[in-house]
């Protein structure tokens, strides 16, 4: 082991000695120099982050969305390398869908999690269109196949059904649970009203989260759905972190602003907004193993009250800048 290898505290603090020293040292160094760091493995020494599910399991705020991979949007070697270096930066929460590429991308990922699934904290989904009868089964099933494991940690239910069928999917779930197929599972896209009929139902409370798309430039939930989970103790699952596809955030002056004083990209400060109350995780898609590292920064960003009040001044949420 280097003795000389800085721990991410040291790291910092002479960072902030050679900026009061140097005040027009360029950002990007600085960027490179938080990126060498992560890349020795210095962050290990410091205490990662953790969002705690209602069964006291710990999972980390930012994972990786895995939407679009193995889809040939990338070459797979590329997309491969990009998804194991997020687990190598901490981002071990991995997050996709039955129905994503028809299952193409769960398959990418069976790639990439063998010989490695017990440092992952995998998430899959099952369609509303598939839980009548024991269709929830055995659309777990088909992803434990493609995915090429025993078990998921977590399931969600992709779209709200009725709320007459709750009880029938919650059943579904727990038999699942009771069956060591699943190790919790949630919802996705559930509005309040949704999720208060869930509860009400036998089993509803066990609901680990709700997955619902929350970004700078998508404030909605804070005005109710947001709200709600935090009272019932119930973390939110973001994706779209960075805006989704067609509506991306990472263009902004302000980010970028904010990103330069911070030494990271304008993704990672978008980032570490999404998670910074400690009960929000965020999942963003990259296939670029830089863009990932880019992001995985957030993990270490401290955001100041006047950084989010410049960002709630660019980006009004529901109830306008605070």
């Amino acid at each position: 082991m280097n003795k000389h290898l800085l721990n991410r505290r040291q790291f910092s603090a002479r960072c902030a000695a050679i900026g009061l020293a140097f005040p027009a040292l360029n950002a990007t160094l600085a960027a490179q120099a938080a990126a060498q760091v992560l890349g020795t493995g210095a962050a290990s020494n410091a205490a990662a982050p953790t969002v705690k599910l209602p069964d006291g399991t710990t999972v980390p705020p930012l994972g990786q969305g895995c939407w679009h991979l193995g889809q040939e949007r990338h070459p797979p070697a590329v997309e491969e390398e990009a998804l194991r270096t997020g687990i190598s930066l901490g981002m071990t929460l991995i997050d996709t869908s039955g129905n994503y590429g028809n299952g193409r991308s769960e398959q990418f990922i069976s790639h990439v999690i063998a010989g490695q699934r017990d440092r992952i904290f995998l998430v899959s989904k099952v369609e509303g269109n598939q839980v009548s009868g024991d269709g929830i089964a055995r659309a777990c099933a088909a992803s434990l196949a493609r995915l090429g494991t025993e078990y998921l940690d977590l399931y969600l239910l992709h779209w709200p059904v009725p709320s007459a069928q709750f009880s029938g999917v919650v059943a579904a779930f727990e038999q699942l649970r009771a069956a060591g197929k699943i190790r919790a599972w949630g919802v996705s896209n559930f509005n309040v009203g949704q999720m208060e009929d869930l509860f009400r139902v036998p089993d509803g409370h066990r609901c680990a989260t709700n997955q619902v798309p929350y970004s700078l430039n998508n404030r909605r939930i804070e005005r109710d759905a947001l709200p709600w989970c935090k009272q019932h103790n119930l973390p939110v699952m973001a994706y779209s972190p960075l805006g989704g596809d067609h509506n991306l955030v990472v263009g902004d002056r302000t980010l970028a602003q904010i990103g330069t004083i911070h030494g990271c990209s304008a993704a990672a400060v978008a980032l570490a907004w999404v998670i910074r109350s400690g009960s929000v995780i965020a999942i963003p898609e990259s296939g670029s193993p830089a863009h990932v590292k880019e992001n995985a920064v957030a993990l270490s960003i401290a955001l100041t009250p006047r950084d989010l009040q410049s960002l709630d001044a660019a980006f009004p949420g529901p109830f306008g800048a605070t």
